[in-house]
């Protein structure tokens, strides 16, 4: 897929990022991620990222990178394109990178090289080494420690045709608002924040009306409900279903650090479609908060 198609895409409908199936050694479970994606991909997302963060990407090593994106490319061939999670220190981003294209990904999600601080010139010189290792499309996610500025991702652009998407995770109004006044159509633009529903309405009014929904793992109709009410204005539907489930949700994710992933396999468990435990140093949901989760999920399932 052309860089160019792959923006395309990117520029309109829900995306989300399945998460990663573990067995009970907590070893990759192929059969379990393809039936997973099996259920997932007819729901209607734009596309899907394997081996994203709530995919847990962070926790992957040595060949199960490769499966996972080999498993979810050939699961998905022909119903949804698949965007392949790499990043980490440059070296290890431009392996994965590269075993992703070479596994037929579509595209990459760039995501942060983690704890050391950079400067713009280190961040622009780790971006541009990971697009000029692939052909592919890249999406760099601006979070934690890498913090893209106007002038930085001006740069990148004229440096990197592949790179045609920015997706943020920072939630700074004003970044956003002088990326997109500074860059226009460039990149496609993705709403990136966790839960990032609860943001959608806002988002959308600065330009970025595409986002990725992490509940789509486990209430997927939900999810595209509310993306479709989103993009028509509906603000019945979400002020309804924000309030009957997206910040009761919030206040269950919001307990422990790291529950933005393990609440989402916890979900997807409680639905039948258990992917296995989180691993460390996440933390699973305790037996109380799971509860709560399933009567929330069972509301929507019921409602009054």
């Amino acid at each position: 897929m052309h860089p160019l198609e792959l923006k395309k895409i990117l520029s309109h409908g829900l995306l989300s990022f399945p998460i990663t199936d573990f067995d009970e050694q907590g070893d990759f479970n192929p059969a379990g991620y393809a039936k997973r994606l099996e259920w997932l991909a007819p729901y209607g997302a734009t596309a899907l990222f394997a081996a994203g963060g709530t995919g847990e990407y962070f926790s992957l090593h040595g060949e199960e990178y490769g499966q996972i994106i080999k498993t979810a490319v050939d699961t998905c061939a022909g119903v949804v394109p698949i965007l392949a999670g790499c990043g980490g220190p440059t070296r290890t981003a431009i392996a994965h990178a590269q075993e992703a294209e070479r596994q037929g990904a579509k595209g990459l999600l760039l995501l942060p090289h983690y704890l050391t601080e950079a400067s713009q010139d280190g961040l622009v010189a780790h971006v541009e080494a990971v697009c000029r290792a692939v052909d592919i499309g890249v999406v760099v996610y601006n979070r934690a420690a890498c913090r893209l500025t106007p002038d930085s991702l001006e740069r990148l652009a004229e440096r990197c045709p592949n790179l045609i998407g920015f997706k943020d995770g920072n939630g700074d109004i004003e970044l956003m608002v002088a990326i997109w006044r500074r860059m226009g159509d460039r990149f496609s633009y993705l709403g990136g924040l966790p839960t990032a529903e609860v943001y959608a309405g806002a988002y959308k009014a600065l330009g970025t009306p595409v986002y990725s929904s992490a509940v789509f793992n486990f209430v997927p109709q939900l999810a595209m409900d509310f993306y479709h009410a989103t993009a028509a204005g509906d603000t019945a539907t979400t002020n309804r279903l924000l309030d009957e489930f997206f910040l009761p949700y919030l206040e269950i994710r919001n307990r422990k650090a790291g529950y933005a992933v393990s609440i989402v396999k916890a979900g997807a468990r409680l639905v039948g479609h258990g992917a296995g435990p989180v691993r460390p140093p996440l933390t699973d949901l305790t037996a109380e908060e799971d509860q709560m989760l399933l009567a929330l999920i069972q509301k929507q399932s019921n409602p009054v």
